[in-house]
């Protein structure tokens, strides 16, 4: 007879238990918003703040599934779809995509805050020797230089790369003249400059970096063919920047292929 009693007390406690789960589990269904997901992380731009550690930027609403970025250079959880932006390559647009247990798909596009250069030809024959950097992924947008720094600690102007330090251009023609090709130049001569900055703008100033890949040519000739591969592969696989011929529903439709849109080329032409 205790043992029947025991039996039913361990019952009785044990549905009391599920009863308590599937009530939490209803509640936390019903807080999700009704409808197709919405994938938002509360604005199209993202900025780094200023705070120490890392810049850690959730979804607004979390849902089950695999969160996943395109192009290369962002930092995301695939299970939580937070963005480390401190670890992350700013000043380019980014698609996000989450795909749910059933297989669902949502996506949108998030611009990383930064500065970036175009991949470009500069002819220095022709009088094309300032690289102008591109600021929020929109070369339309205007670059807020008041209470703005370029190439803080002074690393790629003290490498030879001249950085204007009050609006981030580059010029070419006095970064040839400080020898950072070798006297003379060589063909495919190749070197990497870090610039550090800050911006006034949302991001409070908060510090960030690029990297920018230059090249020096004598003739458009002598440019390689991997080069012209590299800078083909990027134009197939998608404009990391808006500009007049971007369209956000072919950018949303291009497949998970290897896109590495970092560092951008700056590729010198003497004639």
């Amino acid at each position: 007879m205790k043992k029947s009693k025991t039996v039913v007390s361990t019952f009785v406690f044990l549905s009391f238990i599920w009863a308590l789960a599937s009530c939490k589990k209803s509640t936390d269904n019903n807080n999700l918003p009704p409808g197709p997901y919405k994938l938002s992380y509360g604005d199209s731009i993202l900025y780094l703040k200023p705070a120490a550690g890392d810049n850690i930027l959730f979804p607004l609403t979390h849902r089950d599934g695999v969160y996943s970025g395109f192009p290369e250079g962002i930092e995301i959880d695939a299970l939580t779809g937070a963005i480390n932006l401190n670890n992350s390559e700013a000043g380019l647009r980014y698609r996000i995509t989450h795909v749910s247990p059933t297989g669902d798909t949502t996506q949108t596009l998030v611009v990383l805050s930064g500065i970036t250069f175009t991949d470009h030809f500069f002819k220095l024959a022709d009088g094309d020797s300032i690289a102008n950097p591109v600021y929020n992924s929109n070369p339309g947008r205007i670059l807020p230089l008041n209470g703005s720094s370029f190439d803080e600690g002074n690393v790629a102007n003290g490498g030879g790369c001249s950085v204007r330090t009050d609006n981030g251009k580059i010029n070419l023609s006095e970064t040839i003249r400080n020898g950072v090709f070798g006297f003379p130049p060589r063909n495919d001569a190749q070197q990497t400059f870090e610039i550090k900055y800050r911006l006034n703008d949302a991001s409070g100033k908060s510090l960030n970096k690029l990297k920018v890949l230059l090249y020096w040519y004598n003739t458009m000739a002598d440019v390689p063919q991997y080069l012209w591969d590299i800078l083909n592969d990027r134009t197939s696989q998608g404009v990391f920047l808006r500009n007049g011929t971007f369209n956000t529903a072919e950018f949303a439709s291009r497949t998970e292929q290897v896109a590495k849109p970092r560092p951008p080329c700056v590729i010198i032409i003497a004639h």
